[in-house]
């Protein structure tokens, strides 16, 4: 059973969001989370009703649980994407969740990806950040083999970088690193979120500090960029890094 929620008496919707998840009061608890933030919200408890009401209201952004009974959320975002050639933006919410499988989801057409239990806050930026890239580009750069920015070119299914048409060596995390850089240009990227969501991990501030920057100040070398007049990587004080160039999907 789908629900459609009003806004608060008097505000107009800035986006229709479609979220879907078979936790009742989760899916209460967002519905409630996202109108007061300003959305007009739509709610499904199954992949099922998430797939009729795609179809028919066309909402500009999904918020799809991975773990419900069949069809789960990844079944619904790959027949979104394949059978019904749908490019509508999708955040994934899941219990569990190795850099593995984040990688596969991002392959596979998501947009974004956020593990259980989130931040609200986390959750509403992420909404925001979807949001303002699926303006720019049409369907998600997460749909395309390879991302270029310039000179500077990722084939995700290969998991190879090339520089000028010269390829760079780089270990698979920096290449990891790089192409969720790539994948959320324009938008910073926490060192915190950078651990959870290519190591699969969090530790204390000192030693996420350390190998976050350790692991960018390497990268940055490798791909010739000057921290202090950044092309592609740009580092936001006290905040994280921002990839700072424009991002063209290929196939």
């Amino acid at each position: 059973m789908a629900d459609l929620s009003p806004l608060p008496d008097g505000q107009t919707p800035k986006h229709r969001l479609l979220v879907v998840d078979d936790d009742a009061a989760l899916l209460d608890e967002l519905r409630l989370l996202l109108q007061m933030a300003g959305y007009e919200v739509v709610t499904a408890a199954n992949g099922r009703d998430a797939l009729d009401l795609a179809s028919k209201l066309h909402p500009d952004l999904i918020i799809l649980d991975v773990r419900m009974p069949p069809p789960d959320g990844r079944e619904v975002l790959r027949q979104l994407r394949q059978e019904r050639n749908t490019w509508t933006p999708v955040i994934l919410l899941t219990v569990v969740g190795t850099p593995a499988e984040r990688a596969l989801s991002l392959h596979e057409g998501a947009d974004d990806y956020l593990n259980k239990p989130f931040d609200r806050v986390e959750l509403l930026a992420r909404v925001e950040a979807v949001l303002r890239r699926a303006q720019r580009s049409h369907p998600p750069l997460s749909n395309f083999r390879r991302l270029a920015a310039g000179e500077l070119t990722l084939d995700r299914q290969a998991r190879q970088v090339s520089l000028g048409g010269q390829p760079v060596a780089l270990t698979p995390r920096s290449i990891h690193v790089l192409e969720y850089l790539m994948l959320h240009p324009q938008e910073i990227i926490t060192r915190e979120r950078l651990l959870e969501q290519v190591w699969g991990w969090a530790q204390s501030i000192e030693v996420e500090a350390r190998v976050v920057d350790n692991l960018i100040a390497r990268l940055r070398r490798e791909i010739k960029d000057d921290a202090r007049q950044p092309r592609f990587i740009q580092t936001m004080t006290g905040q994280g890094y921002c990839f700072i160039a424009d991002v063209e999907g290929q196939t």
